[in-house]
């Protein structure tokens, strides 16, 4: 196979055509059974003398190194980490953008039977948008957590359910797991608050955007005293697209289907861009205008961010003194990313690779670690809960604020979407088609038009756009 057509959801349009058995020898999947005794002790054989790990970032390096009880040591540069058993991890790092990173990893994965023990993929990582590309039964991957030896009603009872959903194929096989839980809030500016409202707490806030009809009527008020509610109409698609009841695609169906949820976030994308709620120069997310929105310059009252959002985004932009910014609940339950582990069909490494998913995202105490030392919101419910009332999480940035007491409920409360291995890029186009319906570049059905003309692009299989009535 030409690896040079193989890009961001391509692995399985490339490999699809092999079929499940062929596909199953090529990824090293004929092994499984071997594999699972291996990791269950049953006939186990001597473990590799490499783990090789695909990510897109050092992310799970450190958090790994912070807990992981058998690291030794970590090279300087970062790129190997040695066990005590004298096993090195060897990180293969390549970046999320223009989807170099699945590139990279599909093209490793259609290498896996071939590939030396030493060179085979044992671990990788996904991420939401894409999750469900590789952990399709029908790839085969992924490895089932039972073939590892892990039981996920028992071993992961603890987990917040919608990451087991979301790591599992579709006749709910738990595929990965993970040590994140994205559960998100709206940050509000305290200040901005005050002036409009005359209270900046947290339960009084909560109150007046507790849902999209209420949040609109205090978008009312804040623009009557010169403030932008959110910042862009992209700050809100999470929160309509984790409500969608149907999956973008299906596999072979040819079609793609656009849930109505999505065009009621287009819908009051305009009505609230046209009302002046939201800032018409903020296009988009992630660019120089969005960060800075963050500023204190800026008349944006509020952002719509999960904990690694506050973190990692918002506090690093924003210019004025600590304690400007508070937490409360969203208008509506979402969630936003998260890092799944994923064991790899062929791995020679199956008891490491165990080990390492079990005291990465079953380990309660490691979990709380993680959630001390690097601020993300981890994947125990028991112990978030615990979190949610001890001060010792209290925020310096949110001014003295415990921000898991919002998240904790809210991370409960989250049902997701059915997923699709065409998520990713029907993501990224309708927002793409529909910015420039926002902005008056285009009309309502050129944007549907051009929507359609760019999935169609990225996925050839595809033939027909369904839209809501």
């Amino acid at each position: 196979m030409n690896a040079s057509k193989i890009s961001r959801r391509s692995f399985l349009k490339g490999v699809g055509a092999v079929g499940t058995t062929s596909l199953l020898a090529a990824c090293g999947g004929g092994d499984s059974t071997a594999t699972s005794g291996a990791a269950s002790g049953a006939g186990a054989t001597a473990e590799g003398k490499v783990i090789n790990i695909y990510s897109w970032n050092d992310e799970f390096r450190t958090r790994l190194e912070a807990v992981y009880p058998e690291v030794e040591s970590t090279s300087d540069d970062g790129t190997v980490t040695t066990l005590k058993d004298g096993t090195e991890i060897h990180w293969i790092i390549n970046p999320n953008q223009d989807g170099v990173y699945q590139q990279k990893l599909d093209e490793a994965l259609l290498n896996q039977a071939s590939a030396a023990a030493d060179d085979k993929v044992d671990i990788f990582l996904s991420e939401t948008d894409y999750v469900f590309k590789y952990t399709d039964a029908a790839a085969d991957v992924a490895m089932p957590l039972t073939d590892l030896g892990i039981d996920p009603d028992t071993d992961l009872a603890d987990q917040y359910p919608f990451t087991k959903t979301t790591a599992s194929d579709a006749n709910g096989v738990q595929r990965g797991s993970t040590w994140q839980c994205c559960p998100g809030l709206l940050v509000y500016r305290r200040d901005i608050a005050l002036d409009t409202f005359g209270t900046d707490d947290p339960v009084a806030i909560g109150e007046k955007v507790k849902d999209w009809d209420t949040f609109r009527a205090t978008a009312e008020e804040l623009k009557a005293k010169g403030y932008y509610a959110l910042a862009s109409y992209a700050d809100t698609f999470r929160l309509y697209g984790n409500s969608i009841s149907q999956p973008w695609g299906v596999e072979g169906s040819g079609t793609i289907t656009v849930d109505a949820q999505i065009m009621k976030w287009v819908t009051d994308s305009k009505e609230w861009l046209d009302a002046g709620y939201l800032n018409k120069t903020v296009k988009g997310q992630f660019n120089d205008d969005w960060n800075k929105s963050m500023g204190s310059a800026s008349k944006v009252f509020a952002f719509l961010m999960p904990a690694w959002g506050i973190d990692f985004t918002l506090a690093p932009n924003w210019d004025g003194p600590e304690g400007s910014w508070a937490v409360t609940n969203p208008p509506q339950e979402y969630n936003w990313g998260g890092s799944y582990i994923h064991a790899c069909q062929g791995t020679d490494n199956p008891e490491h690779v165990r080990d390492i998913i079990l005291a990465l995202t079953a380990d309660k105490d490691n979990l709380i670690k993680i959630s001390k030392d690097y601020l993300d919101f981890t994947n125990t419910v028991s112990g978030m809960e615990e979190a949610a009332s001890d001060d010792s999480f209290a925020s310096a940035f949110l001014g003295g604020q415990n921000a898991y007491e919002y998240f904790s409920p809210v991370a409960q409360n989250i049902v997701m979407a059915p997923l699709s291995s065409y998520d990713q890029g029907c993501v990224e186009l309708i927002q793409n088609a529909f910015s420039d319906y926002f902005q008056g570049n285009v009309d309502f059905d050129r944007a549907k038009e051009n929507f359609e003309t760019s999935i169609m692009e990225r996925y050839p299989d595809i033939t027909t756009v369904q839209w809501p009535d």
